[in-house]
């Protein structure tokens, strides 16, 4: 009876998403998970308020040339280039997969001209089972020299607004923190129509092996991640938080539940757990319930309450 009384007066996980509700703010970060079957066995996915996907193209894209993934003091560098089996083999295999899971499904969307996206867009808003698109504007634009989508204000206005128009589900713009004014691209995306933000993507960088005196990336730079890049994100999130009026999704080094509450005291209304993963397969869960015993212990009975709750 007392475990029971003890479970009822658990605060309350919920959160909302463009209008989605997520039984807990806890999500995966895209590009970290698959889209969850490699993780089946050392996690329940139904535990989590969303599983976000590996980037999706609309046709295969094969990836950078190998070696794509070095590690790096805080964290790791990764040029995977966005390696996926296309939409056709997503909706056949990941999608059915995750059907059978009590989560909320994110696809995240990729592609290199706005026709690109379109089409993936189109496909997916047709499935009931996706309850929210995530476009990754850090690809580059081969029709505009190659420039990333999200480090132009308005190439990314274009394309959140065309995506907007074509899109039967809530779009959450990822933001690439490789710009000089991220809030400046936060109201871009708000204003074209996004739902949400997602953020940040990650951080250019590069390494080199002294010895050998060679990139240690085939593709010379790869994309920082890890903890090393948390202090950067959580400053990004509360600044857009201060500037835009839709959820944020905060992610960027997050290790535990004290990383998550430090994103949601900045501004975010929910968080995505990435590159840990590979460290500790089950860190998503392991945030949801060390979240939980925060709350209790700040004697909170939402998890909403947290949210910019940052103190002067």
């Amino acid at each position: 009876m007392e475990k029971t009384a003890e479970k009822t007066n658990r605060p309350d996980m919920t959160v909302e998403i463009a209008g989605v509700t997520l039984q807990n703010p806890v999500m995966t970060a895209s590009g970290t998970f698959g889209s969850g079957m490699e993780y089946e066995d050392f996690l329940d996915l139904n535990r989590l308020g969303a599983v976000v996907t590996k980037g999706v193209a609309n046709h295969p894209w094969e990836g950078n040339p190998t070696p794509r993934v070095a590690e790096v003091y805080g964290g790791m560098l990764n040029a995977i280039g966005l390696q996926n089996p296309g939409v056709d083999v997503f909706i056949e295999r990941d999608l059915a997969f995750l059907k059978e899971k009590d989560t909320k499904i994110i696809v995240n969307v990729v592609g290199k001209t706005v026709e690109d996206y379109l089409e993936v867009v189109e496909r997916l808003s047709e499935e009931d089972a996706v309850a929210m698109l995530e476009i990754n504007v850090s690809c580059p634009n081969v029709k505009e020299g190659a420039i990333a989508f999200g480090q132009d204000a308005k190439a990314l206005s274009d394309i959140t607004g065309r995506i907007r128009r074509v899109s039967k589900k809530p779009i959450i713009i990822k933001l690439s923190p490789n710009v000089t004014d991220i809030v400046l691209l936060a109201k871009a995306a708000e204003d074209a129509g996004a739902d949400a933000l997602s953020m940040i993507n990650t951080i250019t960088g590069m390494k080199i092996d002294p010895e050998s005196r060679r990139f240690v990336l085939a593709n010379k730079t790869g994309g920082l991640s890890g903890p090393a890049v948390k202090p950067v994100a959580v400053r990004m999130v509360y600044q857009c938080a201060q500037a835009v009026k839709i959820p944020i999704i905060g992610m960027g080094g997050i290790a535990n539940a004290q990383d998550a509450a430090e994103f949601l005291l900045a501004g975010a209304s929910a968080v995505a757990i990435g590159c840990m993963h590979f460290h500790e397969p089950d860190t998503a869960l392991q945030v949801v319930d060390g979240l939980e015993d925060y709350l209790v212990r700040q004697k909170l009975s939402s998890v909403r309450e947290l949210i910019g709750a940052v103190r002067e």
